[in-house]
């Protein structure tokens, strides 16, 4: 749960929180140790849900949280009145000033950007719980039953967000009793901003290569551009000299999805069923890319083609 300022209680200041690009706890949080990276995750408000993703990395660092307590029964289940003034929820003690604490936690912070799909309103708040493994739990963090929560995207035709969930997540197996993954073996090191070795090197050297350009739409301000790998980067941890293109965002979110993608026999960008409506990326299909391509990038696009489209091309 992300509840922002519309949290049940006011003993702690929050999380930083970006709902499409990475989620934060620490270690006073129960379940702090119950995610890994390649998790499905689900986020949501008092309201609805939010969107999916797959979990791409997990950064930790030392932190100090401030706790505010009741005065009367050091509890941190206070909320914040409107005359300004505190009141605990376990005791009905009012105050006008909390007792203020300082400790040392471990910050964590989720980043899942990659595969973000914005689900706003698919489910709203009083269906999520139903969809978890103990429907009466409070806490933020919460197993979710695979099964039922998919089945629930899928009767709201949000079946695209379910099959991008599981070309993402590097095995799609729900791993419960698998705790949080802090040392990364390849491709990450720990630290409280995202890191992603080489990934400097690797835009610059795919911009010199490529030129200002989007692979598949054509030139572009290289500020538009990212550097998009042609693999899934959370699976493999490693930059391959050419394992990507420049990409426009959307194109790059899009490619990802699987919603366009090259027939590797054509070399001739194949766009999904679902973009036929919009213009701008319809009449992208059959057309050849805008770049050359190396026999390495040919063999990743294979391999996106197949696990996006298996053997047959689909025409508009």
């Amino acid at each position: 749960m992300a509840a922002g300022d519309d949290r049940g209680h006011a003993g702690n200041a929050g999380y930083d929180d970006q709902i499409d690009a990475y989620y934060s706890w620490d270690s006073k949080v129960q379940n702090h140790k119950n995610l890994q990276v390649g998790d499905v995750i689900a986020l949501w408000d008092k309201r609805q849900l939010l969107g999916v993703s797959v979990i791409e990395a997990i950064e930790s660092g030392p932190g100090i949280k401030e706790l505010q307590r009741c005065p009367n029964c050091n509890l941190t289940r206070i909320q914040r009145r409107a005359d300004g003034s505190w009141r605990c929820s376990r005791c009905r003690h009012r105050f006008e000033i909390p007792v203020v604490e300082s400790v040392d936690v471990t910050v964590y912070r989720a980043r899942y950007d990659a595969a973000w799909t914005e689900l706003d309103g698919v489910l709203d708040a009083a269906e999520i719980p139903e969809l978890t493994e103990k429907p009466k739990s409070i806490n933020s963090i919460r197993e979710l039953n695979w099964q039922k929560f998919s089945d629930a995207l899928i009767a709201r035709q949000a079946e695209r967000a379910v099959e991008r969930l599981a070309h993402r997540s590097p095995q799609f197996v729900w791993r419960p009793e698998a705790g949080v993954r802090v040392e990364f073996a390849h491709g990450h090191r720990t630290a409280l901003v995202r890191v992603r070795r080489g990934q400097g090197p690797f835009r610059k050297n795919l911009l010199a290569s490529q030129g200002e350009a989007c692979a598949f739409t054509g030139g572009a301000p290289a500020r538009v551009l990212e550097a998009g790998h042609l693999y899934s980067y959370a699976r493999l941890g490693e930059h391959h000299e050419h394992g990507g293109l420049m990409l426009r965002r959307d194109i790059h979110r899009l490619f990802d999805d699987g919603m366009l993608a090259v027939d590797p026999d054509r070399l001739r960008i194949d766009v999904a069923a679902d973009l036929e409506p919009y213009q701008q990326y319809a009449r992208l299909h059959g057309t050849r890319l805008a770049v050359p391509l190396h026999d390495t990038q040919v063999g990743w696009l294979s391999q996106h083609w197949e696990e996006h489209r298996g053997t047959v091309l689909t025409d508009l």
